[in-house]
């Protein structure tokens, strides 16, 4: 079956994030077993090494020939498909079971990649310590930028709801005695624990999902398992020129949701000019949200525009953030008030929790209505917030 094709803004997006980084996948002979499988890891790998991100697949192998030279044919295949899509070389699987120290497991593994962009270790179901624990012994030594724990079973779920983000605060509460029990993931506790451990030890995210979500747990907004990182720390802070393309792809998707209004080329480079963007501390790079300051000067006032929370980090106070760095910034910087108006309920709720208040249009910056549109415009919520000026070094501003 083939994979739903990707919006391109969505896919180019993270691949500026993965460029240059070391991926680690740690599969099992099983996830391999079907086509369906193999295409949607052709799909990823292909994706990962022509935009220059090494990869390592670790595959666990049954204690049976035919196992091992099922999965040996598999990555045979594999090789050759990359090789005609990518113009990359593979090398050949390495055993990374054979009883040696690790750090000649670590020089086979460099010695590969210093030569290819892929490497394969194979890793029996005999050996004498458990493969999830080579996961862990791998990933936190190489110090990858990415884990992807490859799961029949998916994500976390729990009461039926699969958990798309979970930060390090949440997963040690999970992993309480008991916790994973009483929430129905006693089997799943092994995983999780290595989880933990690989982020603590340096990694800077792990993704844990199906081999059929691989596409979409990596290069989509949404994704398809749990991904997780040791801390949900969110810097807000004014945007550079070197974000304004990453963040107009960000507007283009807002517009498609219907969560934003659609802008003119103009229009979007006055929300670049005065953006902040949200990003996550433990995932370097990777822009969470963003939100406009727009200033109405003949007001002494200002809009809150343009914001708009990916949809992996909606509902982990993002957008919160975001609206409370712009109010500290509107004080000070002398607003008599700030002003929002939107269409969405969520961001009608959260306007609410920081005290704006329902008004009428005309109880904003006049400026803000000049060519709007009038059916918009009787459908939209506008917001409003008076804001307590700061002093300065030379006294209060005059309103």
């Amino acid at each position: 079956m083939d994979t739903p094709a990707l919006p391109p803004d969505e896919k180019d997006f993270f691949l500026d994030e993965f460029h240059d980084t070391s991926f680690l996948f740690a599969l099992h002979a099983a996830d391999v077993a079907t086509e369906t499988g193999v295409q949607e890891l052709l799909e990823v790998c292909s994706a990962l090494l022509t935009n220059e991100t090494r990869v390592l697949l670790l595959i666990e192998v049954g204690d049976n020939q035919r196992d091992r030279h099922g999965v040996e044919r598999v990555v045979d295949r594999l090789s050759k498909q990359l090789a005609l899509k990518t113009a990359a070389l593979c090398a050949a699987p390495v055993d990374l079971s054979q009883e040696v120290s690790e750090d000649l497991h670590l020089a086979q593994i460099w010695s590969v990649l210093r030569a290819y962009p892929l490497f394969v270790g194979l890793w029996s179901s005999r050996a004498p310590s458990s493969f999830i624990s080579c996961v862990q012994q791998l990933a936190v030594r190489l110090k990858v930028y990415k884990l992807i724990i490859v799961d029949p079973i998916g994500g976390v779920s729990t009461g039926g709801n699969r958990l798309s983000f979970m930060n390090g605060p949440v997963l040690g509460e999970l992993l309480r005695q008991g916790e994973a029990e009483w929430a129905g993931l006693a089997d799943r506790r092994p995983v999780l624990e290595t989880v933990r451990a690989v982020l603590e030890g340096g990694v800077s995210s792990v993704s844990l999902c199906p081999i059929t979500g691989l596409v979409r747990e990596l290069f989509t907004y949404e994704g398809c398992g749990t991904l997780f990182t040791l801390t949900d720390y969110c810097r807000v802070e004014r945007l550079g020129i070197d974000d304004f393309h990453e963040v107009e792809k960000l507007l283009e998707r807002g517009e498609r949701e219907g969560y934003l209004k659609e802008r003119t080329p103009v229009e979007i480079g006055q929300l670049l000019l005065h953006g902040y963007g949200a990003r996550l501390g433990t995932v370097p790079g990777a822009l969470a949200g963003f939100c406009a300051l727009l200033p109405f000067p003949e007001d002494n006032a200002a809009e809150i525009v343009g914001l708009y929370t990916i949809t992996r980090f909606q509902g982990e106070g993002i957008g919160g953030r975001l609206v409370a760095t712009l109010i500290a910034e509107g004080e000070q910087r002398g607003f008599s008030y700030l002003f929002a108006s939107t269409i969405q309920e969520g961001a009608q709720r959260l306007f609410e929790r920081h005290e704006f208040r329902r008004v009428a249009p005309e109880d904003v910056a006049a400026a803000k209505w000049q060519g709007y549109d009038p059916e918009r415009k009787r459908h939209v919520i506008v917001y409003r917030r008076e804001l307590l000026l700061r002093p300065t070094r030379f006294g209060t501003p005059d309103k």
